[in-house]
């Protein structure tokens, strides 16, 4: 070893530095035998140890006991946790919301208001968790299946309105809720019989028998009425064929079949407003305002005094509600839906899309407010059946390697959606004197800088319009959507997971984290203490003694049925499916 070198040990202490008790308890474990120090005399040493211990485990117990009273102390200050005895459930869905639609809304709010990023949407501050939508038959689904599971709590098929793939009628939590003595309602802004309040009122086996739905609805059904109150768009399918804007296949008043049992029927804004937010509202009631879907939130509101708000129907529906149970032991359970932001997703329109979230939005609002003051403990869940369009918040316009850029600002410049946009001009299209191209050219113009705040459009723009007029309300929301650079990956559907919401998370602790859309119907049935197996097994006791094809047709093998025709109808760049009578594109 080089003489400059120490051993390997040689940071050890020498032993003329060690003590003798320091040998001794060496020996001691190399032996195994006791030091020989008396066991009933302890050092000072000892004894600081020993206080030094004491001290750290009263501390600590301090600590604990602090931290269980300021987080009491917080509980104290925040809503209901425990819902026992008496109690009430909104159920809220935003129809075809994906997680980017809040991007959208919440960055195009905070512009248009020059608010700080940091600014939220009222829904932003309830998050709770995510939802898992495919469905029995497609990874993608769509709003039948979507919404069975949460009627249900059970998965099915793309089209059935609560019916189980072997075509069996599952019972609904609304059912349920109704059976055990709850009030029940529904509130939506596309047709009442539309799939998603559809399934919580009627069973058939496709989604698309709008006429058998809305008599099932209206109590003719083996377990009578589970609804109480209706409110929203959709007569086309409760007035008979021989008036005009009917869209049933047969001559049946079911207007009058819901005054025969019970209903107390309105179709008009005056008369909504006569129900004096709810508390001249007596139940059962249906109040219908649109022959089929009311307008976007983006055009309803120049047309105030024909459609009410989502808000203003949710408010007087919860009032009216409330005062109906008042007295009850059991609360009320209703369903409350932003149909529309489904519909802007299948029309690629974010124009019409920010504003059907904010609608949302502020019913949101809406109801939380009610929350605040009901005397009965009431809790708010909210979650979508799906995601519509593939909405991104980016968009690609040319090859070459795209600019970090996006500018929802600019749907500030629009007035009406592209839907209402396509009405006008097939209007205009339809004026024989007023139809020929240098005079479409000049409405177009007049329509795109007017209406959409487009300045800038393009000699071929103006061509695909001319050219394919059918079209048009596609070539309307493309135009705005290109420079707003916000995209979209399609006209349908997408399988992305959606978000949950709750008033209260504590209260909706079983679906904080990533669910099955089953999962949230499973939560419902739950937290009302309602028994959906048993409501089942009455349902198929009582159809069987019922009217026979009561669900309507069975489909054959391999037909679709989720109301769409399987058709691809192409033309220019744009997409679009065929469209019924009841005029809203397929949830």
């Amino acid at each position: 070893m080089a003489g400059d070198e120490e051993p390997l040990f040689s940071q050890r202490p020498s032993s003329e530095h060690t003590n003798d008790r320091d040998l001794a308890e060496e020996d001691a474990l190399l032996t195994g035998e006791r030091t020989g120090r008396s066991a009933g005399v302890r050092g000072w040493k000892f004894w600081r140890e020993v206080g030094l211990f004491a001290w750290a485990v009263i501390a600590t117990a301090a600590v604990i006991v602090l931290g269980v009273v300021y987080q009491r102390h917080q509980q104290s200050d925040s809503p209901q946790t425990t819902f026992t005895g008496k109690r009430n459930l909104i159920f809220m869905v935003s129809d075809g919301m994906g997680p980017t639609s809040l991007t959208l809304t919440r960055e195009y709010l905070q512009n248009q208001n020059n608010l700080p990023w940091g600014a939220q949407l009222e829904i932003d501050k309830h998050l709770i968790g995510q939802s898992r939508t495919r469905s029995t038959s497609s990874l993608v689904t769509d709003s039948a299946a979507g919404a069975t599971a949460f009627s249900c709590g059970i998965k099915s098929y793309n089209g059935a309105i609560s019916v189980l793939p072997d075509h069996s009628p599952c019972g609904s939590v609304m059912e349920a809720a109704k059976k055990a003595g709850y009030t029940t309602g529904l509130v939506v802004t596309t047709r009442i019989t539309d799939a998603t309040p559809a399934v919580f009122a009627s069973h058939v086996n496709m989604r698309d028998e709008e006429d058998l739905i809305a008599t099932q609805m209206v109590g003719e059904h083996p377990l009578g009425h589970v609804v109480d109150l209706m409110l929203g768009g959709g007569r086309a399918h409760f007035l008979p064929n021989t008036v005009q804007g009917s869209a049933r296949a047969d001559d049946r008043d079911i207007t009058e079949l819901a005054k025969s049992k019970g209903y107390t029927y309105i179709s008009t804004r005056e008369e909504f407003d006569a129900l004096d937010h709810g508390a001249s509202l007596n139940l059962p009631f249906l109040g219908l305002f649109a022959d089929t879907d009311i307008p976007y939130e983006v055009d309803r509101r120049t047309q105030n005094a024909t459609y009410p708000a989502l808000h203003e129907m949710a408010t007087t529906a919860l009032r009216a509600l409330s005062a109906a149970t008042a007295h009850s032991d059991h609360g009320f359970f209703i369903m409350i839906e932003g149909s529309r932001i489904d519909h802007a997703g299948h029309a690629n329109d974010p124009v019409a899309q920010v504003h059907e979230v904010l609608a949302y939005d502020a019913a949101i609002s809406a109801v939380l407010d009610f929350i605040h003051t009901e005397s009965t403990p009431t809790l708010m869940l909210s979650t979508s059946d799906h995601e519509t369009g593939g909405l991104a918040t980016a968009r690609q316009l040319h090859p070459s390697y795209p600019d970090y850029a996006w500018f929802p600002g600019v749907l500030a410049n629009a007035s009406k959606s592209a839907e209402r946009l396509g009405q006008e001009y097939h209007a205009q299209l339809s004026d024989t004197n007023n139809n020929n191209n240098d005079t479409l050219k000049t409405w177009l113009t007049h329509a795109l800088e007017q209406d959409l705040g487009i300045h800038d459009h393009t000699p071929t723009e103006l061509t695909t319009l001319l050219t394919s007029p059918a079209t048009a309300p596609y070539t309307f929301a493309d135009m705005v959507s290109r420079r707003a650079q916000t995209g979209w990956s399609t006209h349908g559907h997408s399988g992305a997971d959606v978000n949950i919401y709750a008033s209260d998370p504590r209260a909706a602790a079983p679906l904080v984290g990533n669910h099955e859309n089953s999962e949230v119907g499973q939560f419902l049935a739950d937290f009302l203490d309602v028994d959906l197996a048993e409501v089942t097994e009455e349902l198929r006791e009582k159809a069987v003694l019922y009217t026979l094809g009561w669900m309507g047709r069975v489909p054959g093998v391999g037909e679709r049925l989720d109301g769409q025709d399987h058709v691809d109808h192409y033309l220019g760049d744009f997409r679009r499916r065929g469209r019924r009578c009841v005029g809203g594109v397929g949830g």
